[in-house]
């Protein structure tokens, strides 16, 4: 299933499934039918099986008529962010290429990690689709972008074996890494990384059932219109139960957090000359089976700048 949580006319977050180029209201849905159904993303992420299985079975249910009558064209609605995730977990230096352009344009280490490269963006920086990323141009100049396949966990993860780890995921999203690379603070990526509105993510979450190897999607992303990212996720240095496992020795992972899996190279820090988002720009991050999450860049002093 395709979940997204979006809002009509009313301008009120609900719970939807994306079928096509239209969106069920789960919400009204399950009222409609008095079917006992979390009345958010992140609540039903949170339900574990039984979430999903109820809203499986009434969307199984309905009539082509009837969920023609509960449902919206893409174009009559405004999808937010997903949810507001417990906890973002970055990888860095997760593909090989960007392991050489990093240690090329930002100074850092040359040989291939031996273990994930660990970071943390707070929730404050996740804004949907659509919402602009802040440019404030007394902290940066160099406001970078990095397309990253999102893993959102379903189940409490401590401790599990890279042979479990599958079956602590709920699904995929996108999520763009804004980084602001003249933040950097003695190495800690903290502020370069977690600063307001530098973590676009969405469109959707994607079921774990609906992408049956997340190892083989593309990626890319394009300012303007331009290209600048075009790789695949087979390239990732640790792969997705590798992360689940290191992260989990130590830190317990819980239905709701994401796990940003990294960038390919082409970051804007990495091209010669250096290029980076001014205030103007659109961002695209597309992945394959999931779409793509766009969002402008906007003059952080502009009123529209607030809007998340």
């Amino acid at each position: 299933m395709r979940f997204v949580t979006f809002s009509g006319s009313d301008a009120v977050p609900r719970l939807g499934a994306e079928t096509g180029d239209r969106i069920i209201d789960l919400t009204a849905l399950a009222i409609e039918h008095r079917v006992a159904l979390p009345d958010s993303l992140l609540a039903l992420v949170r339900s574990g099986g039984p979430g999903l299985e109820a809203a499986d079975t009434l969307l199984s249910r309905q009539t082509p008529e009837s969920l023609l009558r509960f449902s919206l064209h893409r174009d009559q609605v405004v999808l937010a962010a997903p949810f507001r995730p417990g906890k973002i977990i970055g990888v860095g230096l997760n593909y090989t290429e960007h392991v050489e352009e990093s240690s090329r344009s930002l100074d850092t280490d040359s040989q291939l990690p031996p273990r994930p490269v660990l970071f943390s963006k707070p929730a404050t920086a996740v804004i949907g689709p659509g919402r602009p990323i802040r440019h404030n141009g007394a902290l940066t100049s160099q406001l970078d972008w990095e397309c990253e396949l999102a893993v959102v966990i379903g189940r409490t993860a401590r401790r599990v074996a890279e042979e479990d780890a599958w079956d602590h995921v709920f699904g995929y999203s996108i999520l763009n890494d804004i980084s602001a690379r003249d933040q950097r603070r003695s190495g800690q990526w903290f502020f370069s990384k977690g600063q307001d509105t530098y973590a676009p993510f969405g469109p959707v979450v994607v079921t774990r059932d609906e992408i049956p190897n997340p190892q083989e999607l593309d990626l890319t992303l394009h300012v303007n219109g331009e290209k600048k990212q075009d790789s695949n996720t087979r390239h990732m240095l640790f792969a997705i139960p590798r992360l689940i496992a290191d992260i989990s020795s130590g830190v317990t992972l819980e239905p709701g957090d994401v796990i940003a899996t990294g960038s390919p190279s082409g970051v804007g820090a990495g091209l010669d000359p250096p290029q980076f988002l001014h205030p103007g720009d659109l961002v695209e991050a597309t992945i394959q089976s999931i779409g793509t999450l766009a969002n402008p860049v906007m003059d952080a002093a502009s009123p529209e700048a607030d809007a998340r």
